[in-house]
């Protein structure tokens, strides 16, 4: 798969994400279903889902800068260690999401999963086309 195609499917899925989190922030879905079942109050479900939506919207945009849609105002070497970052973490939520006690959130780790997948794509075809091309940018 192309790097660019990865990036294009990891901003679709972000978008989708994002309408999930904001459907639990309006109480559309209920938030005892997410979170491992962990969020007891309005409150923790505020406080986790705006930090949710934050660190959704800082990947899509570091994924922007990434696919050269938005001005570079990162340097490549950062965007691609936050990448690496987020790589690790959806490797976690995989298999915390695996280990969930509800079944509706064992589902996620399917997305989560898809997400470490794209984002090894995505840093992969970085290495392989600066090693190709001889040069530091990808």
């Amino acid at each position: 798969m192309d790097k660019r195609v990865a990036i294009k499917i990891m901003l679709w899925l972000i978008v989708t994400i994002t309408i999930f989190h904001m459907a639990i922030l309006f109480k559309v879905i209920p938030y005892e279903i997410t979170w491992g079942g962990r969020l007891k109050s309005d409150s923790e479900m505020y406080v986790f889902e705006s930090i949710s939506l934050a660190i959704n919207f800082f990947l899509g945009f570091v994924l922007l800068i990434k696919g050269e849609y938005v001005k570079q105002i990162l340097p490549l070497k950062i965007v691609n260690t936050v990448l690496w970052a987020f790589l690790v973490l959806f490797i976690l939520n995989t298999i915390g999401n695996i280990v969930a006690k509800t079944d509706f959130e064992k589902y996620f780790a399917i997305i989560t999963l898809s997400f470490s997948i794209l984002i090894w794509i995505i840093l992969d075809k970085s290495k392989k086309l600066r090693r190709h091309n001889n040069t530091y940018s990808a």
